[in-house]
């Protein structure tokens, strides 16, 4: 199948605007590969520590056979619900490696947090730069420098991204992703997302609302809606990191233990074959794109706008939002998975999954096929999907969609495009998720009403201050301001209004993930307000247009006037409470330092 002109120019350009960095990174990978073998480099002291902690039989491997040795960088703990699984996994790796001759070592653990348990608390403004902590705790685990191959376990919002910046930076290393999968479905999304609006309302009590939201989040695996912990794991899926069809099959069970045991074999596999397949060479221009096109046809999480940008970053490869735009333009929507249907991930598992979208999207040309995985076959074996057959793992066809509400082929798509906008304007830029929002909602224009917190618009709602057409402002809200935290809890009394027939809006620099929904959402505006941004200009009664079919996001105030307008400063006392508590002084210079949400929200450059 002949590649896509679109895909193919936004390939090149990419390619042509990271040359530089992008030559660099290789050459350090490559000399890094060029060493000697980790344990025939250390000193006798420092191999003696390395192996002290090792049975005897695993350290005979090491230091005497010269056996290969994988580091495992786990993010399990037992507050997350989706890394609960992770518990047995070291164990199972170990036990599948020494098999085959080789060892395996827990290198080190990252930190993971759940946005759900943190959502609308100051913990929350950790979430975002805890992303770059994991990072950092994956190098601290890879610095120890005696390992052949790695195995990153983790699979929620910031974890992922941070085990593959943490990775890229070891790029050398063959490295496999292990994932959990999701909880058995609960509660349904709509009937959930019912009961948040009528709990907005006042029309349910905190005993219903809680016996909603229990029945939803029940059991270890990831949450069921489509957001960012499971869009990560189609985009691992279609950049070739995963053993095939790994992504939402469920935990527990012998089917996930033999997938868990299969990325041991995987990762052992190109290092016995000697397959020259490290994680820095698999990460192209390539495989950044193939993923971005994967984000764009299942209509997920928008948080990948920027933790993407890091990944590719990480890579020594530049990417922006215009790439994702221009390809929005030209991937077909394939899936409608909650928020952006009703759908949840293991009715998208059963209706064909992964392997579906990525035969689909391959087999229209919009994918790449000459890319490098971590398997021989290529990125052709992640259309097919995982079963037991006699104990053995087999990989057969996904064939047809077995449900096209919510699964559907390139010829007949939700929608033509990828349901991402683009907008622009003197608001700065912004991103836009329409896949889930009605037709009718897709341009609005109507008074702002600005407000310097989530909790400030929750008090005017509950005011019935909102009950008009109105584009809410909410501003320092950015990764300088206050880290970036999510605001979901602005979706149920935004649908509310919504739902009263109001046309209504939210234009922030905050993050807002899958959670807007229905709500036409222009988030992460940059530069944000607490840099100088032009969101710090807006006034209560200003006219502004969110128009996601031109790309406009405009206030409409004369060009003279606007100029002129004073650029509001964050107030002194909402900067300092932003600072302290709940750990938030650890991370000043985090927030000093970062970079705007098109570039990444990186703290570290």
């Amino acid at each position: 199948m002949v590649l896509h002109p679109t895909v193919s120019s936004v390939t090149a350009r990419i390619a042509g605007r990271s040359r530089p960095t992008r030559s660099a990174y290789l050459q350090q990978l490559h000399a890094a590969a060029a060493r000697d073998r980790g344990t025939d480099r250390m000193g006798c002291a420092n191999l003696a520590h390395a192996v002290a902690g090792m049975p005897l039989d695993d350290r005979f491997k090491v230091v005497t056979e010269r056996a290969p040795n994988i580091a495992i960088v786990t993010a399990y703990n037992d507050m997350l619900s989706a890394h609960t699984p992770l518990k047995t996994y070291p164990d199972l790796i170990k036990d599948e490696v020494r098999k085959l001759g080789a060892t395996a070592q827990v290198a080190g653990g990252v930190p993971a947090m759940c946005d759900g348990v943190t959502q609308g608390t100051s913990g929350m403004e950790l979430s975002l730069f805890s992303r770059d902590v994991i990072a950092m705790a994956t190098a601290v685990a890879l610095s120890h420098d005696m390992f052949d191959a790695a195995l990153m376990l983790g699979v929620c919002d910031k974890i992922v991204p941070g085990l593959l910046i943490g990775a890229l930076h070891f790029g050398h290393l063959p490295t496999v992703f292990v994932p959990a999968g999701p909880m058995p479905s609960g509660l349904p999304n709509k009937e959930k997302a019912r009961i948040r609006e009528q709990a907005a309302q006042g029309l349910v009590g905190r005993e219903g609302l809680l016996d909603a939201e229990l029945k939803s989040y029940h059991s270890p695996g990831t949450c069921t809606f489509y957001g960012t912990a499971n869009s990560n794991q189609m985009l691992l899926e279609a950049m070739g990191l995963h053993v095939p069809g790994t992504a939402f099959v469920a935990p527990g069970g012998t089917l996930r233990d033999e997938l868990t045991r299969e990325a041991a074999r995987t990762v052992l596999g190109i290092i016995k074959a000697k397959r020259f397949a490290p994680i820095g060479l698999i990460v192209d221009e390539r495989a950044i794109v193939n993923a971005m096109v994967a984000l764009l046809a299942t209509g997920g999480s928008t948080n990948h706008l920027i933790h993407w940008v890091a990944v590719a970053h990480s890579a020594g490869i530049v990417i922006d939002w215009n790439d994702f735009s221009d390809l929005s333009d030209v991937v077909p929507t394939l899936a409608h998975v909650y928020p952006n249907g009703s759908a949840d991930v293991n009715q998208f598992q059963a209706a064909g999954g992964t392997g579906l979208i990525i035969r689909e999207l391959l087999d229209a040309g919009l994918m790449h096929e000459d890319v490098l995985t971590v398997r021989d076959g290529g990125i052709r074996e992640y259309t097919r999907e995982p079963s037991l057959l006699e104990s053995s793992l087999a990989w057969h066809d996904t064939g047809a969609s077995k449900d096209e509400s919510i699964v559907r082929p390139v010829a007949s798509p939700f929608s033509a495009t990828g349901g991402l906008k683009l907008l622009q304007g003197n608001l700065g830029r912004s991103v836009i998720k329409v896949s889930g929002v009605p037709d009718d909602r897709h341009v609005i224009e109507a008074p702002a009403r600005v407000f310097d917190s989530q909790e400030a618009l929750h008090a005017a709602f509950n005011n019935s201050e909102l009950d008009r057409d109105v584009v809410c402002v909410v501003r320092w809200q950015g990764p300088q301001a206050n880290g970036m935290p999510e605001l979901h809890k602005l979706t149920p009394p935004l649908a509310v209004l919504q739902g009263k027939g109001y046309r209504v809006a939210l234009v922030t620099d905050g993050r807002m993930s899958g959670a807007s929904g229905k709500v036409p959402a222009a988030i992460h505006v940059s530069p944000e307000a607490a840099a100088g941004g032009p969101l710090a200009k807006v006034r209560d009664g200003d006219v502004i247009r969110v128009d996601a079919l031109t790309g406009l996001l405009q206030v409409l105030v004369d060009d003279a006037e606007w100029a002129a307008r004073q650029t509001d400063v964050m107030p002194d006392g909402l900067r300092a409470g932003n600072a302290i508590g709940m750990g938030r002084q650890l991370f000043t210079g985090m927030r000093r330092h970062a970079l705007t949400a098109e570039e990444g929200a990186l703290s570290w450059m």
